[in-house]
């Protein structure tokens, strides 16, 4: 190898580390852009293109007595769909929970739904955390169909009007900035 050559393999490997090294930063610095003007992209959470107004229902509650959509009306609502037997929803239960702490119940709330019929396991493990969301049992499953749910956790972010406007599914850090931001949005920019 020639004198040349040895000076400039070190040379390419070093312009290559460079030109990787801003390729990572620029897609790190368009990534936090996107997430800074797009609450919904930095959460992962789908937008919904053509919100539609949600299907109404009328669920039992955990709790007793029965919750309608309507009196849902006026406010934002995190509808999650779970199970006790799903590992990741059972895991994100306390970031809802944490999340809806940081916001006014009259104007947003989780809502959780379930098609697992135990109540004495449901509550059993919302007591062992400490969590109080209310929880509506989906007995017929067709509230878990009118909003296309095929994979738990799914949630359904609803705005003020009752129409749905984002959808996520899979596990989310719901008590995470991001969250907190997307909420904020929705309430405040999509009324």
């Amino acid at each position: 190898m020639s004198h040349k050559t040895g000076r400039l393999v070190p040379a390419l490997l070093l312009a290559g580390c460079v030109i990787a090294l801003a390729i990572g930063v620029g897609g790190y610095v368009a990534r936090a852009a996107t997430s800074v003007s797009d609450p919904f992209a930095a959460l992962r959470v789908t937008r919904l293109p053509a919100p539609a107004p949600i299907t109404a229902f009328d669920l039992k509650a955990l709790a007793g007595g029965t919750i309608r959509s309507k009196e849902l009306a006026g406010k934002v609502v995190l509808l999650n769909f779970w199970a006790t037997w799903c590992g990741p929803c059972k895991e994100e239960m306390p970031s809802l929970a944490k999340l809806q702490t940081q916001f006014d119940p009259a104007r947003f709330q989780v809502v959780t739904v379930t098609t697992d019929m135990h109540p004495r396991g449901i509550k059993q493990f919302l007591d062992h955390l400490g969590i109080h969301l209310p929880v509506l049992f989906d007995e017929t499953e067709d509230v878990s169909r009118s909003f296309m749910v095929r994979g738990l956790p799914t949630t359904v972010l609803i705005a003020q009007d009752g129409r749905a406007v984002g959808r996520a599914v899979g596990p989310r850090a719901w008590d995470s900035e991001e969250s907190v931001a997307l909420v904020r949005h929705v309430l405040e920019e999509m009324k």
